[in-house]
C-alpha cells in the first residue's frame, strides 16, 4: 500500500512513488550519492542528485524488452514454486503435512496451496532475494523481516545501544521504540515534536523545523550528555510520520556523523521513497545508517512482512544479525519472505509506469476533495489528510456515517480529522464513493462549526523520568485510580491518537495535568489508545517502588 497526497504544501502536489534502478551502473552510482553528497554546499549536492537521476532514466531496464530478465520470478518465490510443484513423502513438520491435513474452515477459504510452500534448503534462495532487495533500495545489505518494523527497530536499537547507553529520539515514536528500549537497556533523551493545534496532531520533524529547531535540539542533547560525561549511541528519527510528515534526514544524518552517532529512521511509511525525480530521496540516499520498512504498508508485500537496510560503516553488521537471530521466529513463514520478494520483483518490472494510474486517481480525488465545502486537505507531501472540524463533527462521528452508509474505510482516526490512503488497488469508484461520502457529511452538516472544545497539547503534562523503561517494565505493578496515580511512577505506556504523542511513558512521574486529561478523554470517548494491554479507564499502572515522588 502506498499513500498519496491530496494536498498542497510549500512544493506542488505531487505523489511519492518509486522507480526501480536495474542496472549496475546506476547502483553504482548510488554509492557515488552517498559517498559525496553529505559534504559541500547545496547547489554541490544538487547537481551531484541531477547526474544521479539522469543516469538512473538513460539506463533504466524496460519491462517487456528481449534484454530484460523481468520475466522470470523472483528467486524466492521461484524456489517455493518448484518446493510446491514436488511429489514428496514428507516426513518433517509443519503438521499440516503440504496441506494433507489442513483445517477445513481455512482452506476452504484459501485452498490447500498456501500450506505446500515450505523449503527445504531455504537459505539460498532468501539471501539471493534479499540481495536483489539491496540492490533496489541502495542498501549495503538487507534483511528480511516475519515480525513487521517493529523488529526492525527493535534489532536497530539492539544494535547500537547497550545498557545505559543513550538513545536520542522524538516523543511521539512507535511503541516499538519504547520496547526496544527495554529490550536493550537504552535511557532515552526525548525531543519534543512540533504540534499543530488546527489539527490536533503531531507534526513531527518537519522540514523547517530540521533546518533550524530540532537540529538545535539534537545538538542540545549532544551537548548536554556531553557535559555529563555521556554519548548517545543513536538517533532515532521516524520520517514520515504516521501523518506523512517527512523529515529533512540528510542536515539530521550530517549532525549525528559529525559526531560519529548512527542515524536510525523509523521508515515505515516510506518503503516507496527515492526512486523518483521529483520526490524526497529516501532515508539511507539520505545519509541514515539503518532504515526500517513496512513493505506490506506502502507496497504489497503481505501483513506483517517488512525490510530492514543498511548502509555505511558505522553500525556494526554482525551485531544486527545476532539481535536479528535473538528477535525473529526460527520458523518464518516462506510465504511473508516470498512476498517480499515479490513486492521488490512488482516494482522493479515497471518502475515508469507502474505508479501512473495512482498518481492520476490521487490528484483528480484531492481536486475533489478540495471542492467540497467545510473541508480541509492537510499538505504533509505524503499522506491524504482530511480535516472535518468546520463542520462541527469529530472525525469519529465522521467515519461511522463513511464506513455505515457509504462503506468507506479509512486509515486514521482523529478527533479533527480523518487520513485516507490511495494504493496501487485503489479505483476510481473508490474515490467516488469517497467522494460521496464527503459531500453528505458537508451537506447535512454544512459550516456548523467546532462544537467541542479547541485541543491542548499535553506537553506540559509530562512528568521527569525517575525509571529508565527497563526498570519501569520490570517493577512490580498495581493498578490505581487515576487520583491516587498523581507523584506515583507510571508502569505503562499511554499514548492518546490523536495526536499520536505518548502521554505516559513507562518510569515517568505521572503529573495532575496527565491525570486530569485521562479523565477528560474518558468523559468524552473518543480516542483510540496505544500502550496498555488493557485500559479500560478504571485507572493507570504504577510501578509500588516509588509510592509518590
Amino acid at each position: 500500500m502506498i499513500n498519496l497526497p491530496l494536498i498542497a504544501s510549500e512544493k506542488p502536489p505531487i505523489p511519492l512513488l518509486p522507480n526501480s534502478l536495474k542496472c549496475s551502473r546506476a547502483r553504482a552510482y548510488i554509492s557515488e550519492v552517498r559517498k559525496h553528497a553529505m559534504p559541500g554546499k547545496k547547489h554541490e549536492r544538487m547537481g551531484i542528485l541531477d547526474n544521479y537521476r539522469k543516469t538512473i532514466k538513460d539506463n533504466m531496464v524496460v519491462s517487456g524488452s528481449q534484454d530484460s530478465d523481468h520475466h522470470k520470478d523472483p528467486p524466492l518465490v521461484s524456489a517455493l514454486k518448484a518446493s510446491a510443484e514436488k511429489n514428496v513423502a514428507s516426513f518433517q513438520f509443519p503438521g499440516h503435512n503440504r496441506g494433507r491435513a489442513a483445517p477445513s474452515s481455512l482452506s476452504s477459504l484459501i485452498g490447500v496451496r498456501p500450506f505446500l510452500h515450505d523449503l527445504f534448503a531455504p537459505k539460498v534462495p532468501i539471501l539471493d532475494a534479499e540481495k536483489e532487495a539491496a540492490k533496489l533500495f541502495g542498501a549495503t545489505k538487507t534483511w528480511f523481516l516475519v515480525g513487521g518494523t517493529t523488529c526492525g527497530i527493535q534489532a536497530s536499537v539492539m544494535a547500537t545501544c547497550s545498557p545505559g547507553d543513550t538513545l536520542i529520539l522524538p516523543r511521539n515514536s512507535h511503541i516499538s521504540v519504547f520496547s526496544s528500549m527495554v529490550l536493550s537497556g537504552a535511557i532515552p533523551k526525548y525531543i519534543t515534536p512540533e504540534y499543530d493545534l488546527e489539527w490536533d496532531i503531531a507534526l513531527g520533524v518537519t522540514t523547517s523545523q530540521a533546518s533550524e529547531a530540532f537540529i538545535l535540539l539534537v545538538e542540545k542533547a549532544i551537548g548536554e550528555l556531553d557535559t555529563e560525561g555521556r554519548k548517545a549511541s543513536a538517533v532515532l528519527v521516524t520520517s514520515p510520520t504516521y501523518y506523512g510528515i517527512c523529515s529533512n534526514l540528510e542536515e539530521i544524518s550530517q549532525l549525528c556523523h559529525s559526531h560519529n552517532i548512527p542515524l536510525i529512521v523509523d521508515e515505515a511509511h516510506g518503503a516507496h521513497l527515492g526512486f523518483h525525480e521529483n520526490f524526497p530521496l529516501s532515508a539511507l540516499h539520505q545519509g541514515a545508517d539503518l532504515s526500517i520498512q513496512s513493505t506490506h504498508k506502502v507496497l504489497s508485500s503481505l501483513t506483517q512482512s517488512s525490510m530492514l537496510h543498511m548502509a555505511g560503516k558505522i553500525v556494526d553488521r554482525e551485531r544486527i544479525c545476532r539481535c536479528l537471530q535473538t528477535l525473529q521466529s526460527t520458523s518464518p513463514s516462506y510465504l511473508l519472505l516470498a512476498s517480499l520478494d515479490a513486492a521488490r520483483a512488482q516494482i522493479s518490472q515497471n518502475p515508469e509506469t507502474i505508479f501512473n494510474k495512482a498518481v492520476e486517481i490521487a490528484l483528480e480525488a484531492k481536486a475533489l476533495i478540495e471542492k467540497i465545502p467545510g473541508i480541509t486537505v492537510l499538505n504533509s507531501g505524503t499522506f491524504s489528510d482530511v480535516r472535518l472540524w468546520k463542520l462541527g463533527i469529530s472525525g469519529f462521528e465522521a467515519d461511522v456515517v463513511l464506513y455505515k452508509d457509504y462503506g468507506v474505510i479509512s486509515e486514521l482516526i482523529g478527533t479533527r480529522s480523518i487520513t485516507f490512503a490511495i494504493n496501487l488497488g485503489t479505483s476510481r469508484d473508490d474515490v467516488l464513493r469517497l467522494v460521496s461520502g464527503l459531500n453528505h457529511l458537508s451537506q447535512t452538516h454544512n459550516s456548523i462549526g467546532w462544537k467541542g472544545e479547541k485541543p491542548k497539547p499535553f506537553i506540559e503534562t509530562v512528568g521527569g523520568m525517575r525509571l529508565s523503561p527497563r526498570d519501569a517494565f520490570f517493577a512490580s505493578k498495581k493498578k490505581v485510580s487515576f487520583e491516587e496515580s498523581i507523584g506515583r511512577i507510571s508502569g505503562e505506556l499511554i499514548c492518546p491518537y490523536p495526536p499520536g504523542i505518548p502521554l505516559l511513558i513507562p518510569g515517568e512521574v505521572i503529573t495532575e495535568e496527565a491525570a486530569s486529561y485521562l479523565v477528560e478523554v474518558k468523559k468524552k470517548g473518543e480516542f483510540d489508545f496505544e500502550g496498555p494491554v488493557a485500559f479500560d479507564f478504571e485507572g493507570i499502572v504504577v510501578s509500588i517502588y516509588f509510592e509518590k515522588i
